[in-house]
């Protein structure tokens, strides 16, 4: 309280030749910051007076000023309306199990490739699990086309040549998420992965020559030693996942969605593009998506807020 007393007292003047001297001081390092700034302000601050959209019913001929307000009316008809449980439910089941499966998925890999000390076959398998990630969706749907069309796809090949029913797994409810997930996981393990190996390089030998030392086996030095290691990290790429928990993967959904299996994997973004941009209705695309930010705001600080309790750390 002194402190922030004693700053008040300073006069304006003081402050910013202060301000003036601490900016020449490191010019260098915001030269570095300038173009980060720029884009920010361009493409993330400056767009969100778009927002008063969402409580307008928006015309394109009549523009964004000149559209009459409608307040909370495109909110309530998102919540009240036919499809709203069906895909709120299907986005949060999917996020889920992203998060389940997806998040610990780069962690496993990780901490595997941390054991392996064969240098050329550990380069080897980073290479192959992290080419995936530069892949796009739609090359990632023609290779599962590739391999699970229940014609001529490569495993309902081998399933006939075997004597079983092929399976329409691109078709099939049943199939729509578990393929989602294992996509997912495929695609990202790799590229997640390297996060975690960078962290686990970071860890201190003598931590383990001491955990040896005590007669630790490399479970107990897994559980008291590397995971502590790692654990801000973790913790870290948690709270940003929580934060787009509703993002179920726009890309990914559009691109695996058909109509049979629509009903289980239909999420909210896939719901936004053919209400937004196909019917043209958006302001009620638009209150969705300041909808699901805020429920990602509100995730994050709850993440943070927990990750303060359980960490004694601050981010």
């Amino acid at each position: 309280m002194q402190a922030k007393l004693a700053a008040d007292a300073i006069p304006l003047p003081q402050k910013r030749n202060s301000w003036i001297r601490t900016i020449q001081k490191y010019k260098v390092m915001y030269a570095l910051l300038f173009p980060a700034l720029v884009y920010f302000a361009v493409f993330k601050y400056i767009p969100m007076a778009g927002i008063i959209i969402a409580f307008k019913n928006y015309n394109l001929a009549l523009g964004l000023w000149d559209s009459p307000w409608v307040g909370l009316k495109n909110f309530k008809d998102f919540i009240n309306g036919v499809y709203f449980w069906d895909i709120m439910s299907n986005t949060i089941i999917i996020s889920l199990y992203k998060l389940l499966f997806g998040f610990s998925a780069p962690i496993v890999l990780a901490l595997l490739l941390n054991e392996v000390y064969t240098q050329w076959f550990k380069k080897i398998v980073q290479t192959i699990t992290y080419l995936p990630h530069f892949l796009s969706w739609v090359i990632v749907y023609g290779l599962m086309v590739a391999l699970l069309a229940p014609g001529d796809g490569l495993f309902n090949m081998i399933l006939k040549e075997n004597g079983i029913q092929p399976i329409s797994f691109l078709t099939e409810p049943a199939w729509g998420r578990v393929l989602i997930i294992l996509s997912e996981i495929w695609k990202d393990i790799g590229w997640g992965a390297i996060l975690y190996l960078a962290a686990l390089a970071g860890i201190d030998p003598s931590l383990y020559e001491a955990a040896r030392i005590d007669g630790a086996s490399k479970w107990r030095q897994l559980w008291h030693v590397t995971l502590p290691g790692i654990r801000g990290v973790i913790i870290l790429m948690l709270i940003l996942k929580l934060s787009h928990i509703l993002d179920a993967g726009f890309d990914q959904i559009f691109m695996f969605a058909n109509s049979f299996n629509q009903e289980k994997i239909d999420i909210i973004d896939t719901w936004v593009y053919r209400e937004g941009l196909e019917r043209l209705k958006i302001g009620l695309a638009t209150a969705v998506g300041l909808f699901k930010a805020v429920i990602g705001f509100i995730l994050v600080l709850a993440a943070n807020k927990l990750a303060k309790k359980f960490d004694g750390q601050i981010w």
